[in-house]
Formats: C-alpha cells, structure tokens, sequence
C-alpha cells in the first residue's frame, strides 16, 4: 500500500531530477555553444560530456527510482562542485542565490541518498536482491 511518504518521495525525486534533465538535455541539443562557454570557464571538452552524462543518467535514474542513493549522491557532490566552483562572488546576489540554491539542492540529494526512493520506485525491488546476492558472497 502506497503512503504519504512515498508520494511524497516519488514528488520529490521527479521535481529534483527535472532540473538535471532539463539541463542535460538543453546542454546536449546546444552543444556547441555549451562546450564553448564551459571552455572559457576552464572546463574541457572530456569533462563538459561528463557533466551532460551525469546530469542526464542520474536525473533518470532518479526519475525511474533506480539505484536512486547512488545516482542522489553523485548529484548532490556536484551540486556542492558547482557550487563552490561557478558561483562564489558573493558580492553579486545573483551568485550568492546561485551557491545557496546549489546548496539546497545538494542537501535534497543527499537526504534522498540516505532515505532512498520509496516504495514507488524500481529500488523497491532492486535494493532487496542486490542486498540478498551481495550478502551471500561477503
């Protein structure tokens, strides 16, 4: 029987995910213009398709509730990269709200890391035979 908790982390792990879906895709349908501004930021072109496979895997993996804590926490380190990397003039409150957003979302990450995704999910049948196979082998 679905609960509250479980709508609830269903919400929440499709509106965080929105972001870096949204973002992924935007990054990979502009790419050249993406790869060309992360340049002049000193990112190079390796690093900038990583950050498009990041966002796009773990936003879908969040999406489908699959190995939900791994791709939340892969997220949420990036979100504190992005954070402490792009967004630290804090005399500009455009970046200060910037790096506190990042932030925020970060602790959405790692807080969906370490309760997991609910019963709505594909972990809800995931989690328990990946536990049970790599219990047998320890």
């Amino acid at each position: 029987m679905t609960g509250l908790k479980d709508i609830a982390l269903l919400t929440g792990r499709l509106l965080l995910a929105l972001i870096f879906v949204h973002e992924g895709y935007t990054l990979m349908t502009n790419f050249s213009g993406g790869a060309e501004y992360m340049a002049k930021q000193g990112i190079s072109l390796p690093l900038f398709v990583l950050v498009i496979v990041l966002q796009l895997g773990a936003g879908l993996l969040l999406v489908f509730g699959v190995l939900t804590r791994l791709g939340a926490l892969a997220l949420g380190l990036f979100c504190v990269a992005t954070a402490t990397m792009f967004h630290t003039n804090f005399a500009n409150l455009n970046e200060l709200l910037h790096f506190e957003k990042d932030l925020g979302i970060a602790g959405g990450m790692f807080t969906l890391a370490a309760v997991g995704a609910g019963a709505i999910s594909i972990d809800r049948v995931l989690e328990p035979w990946l536990m049970q196979r790599f219990s047998r082998q320890a």
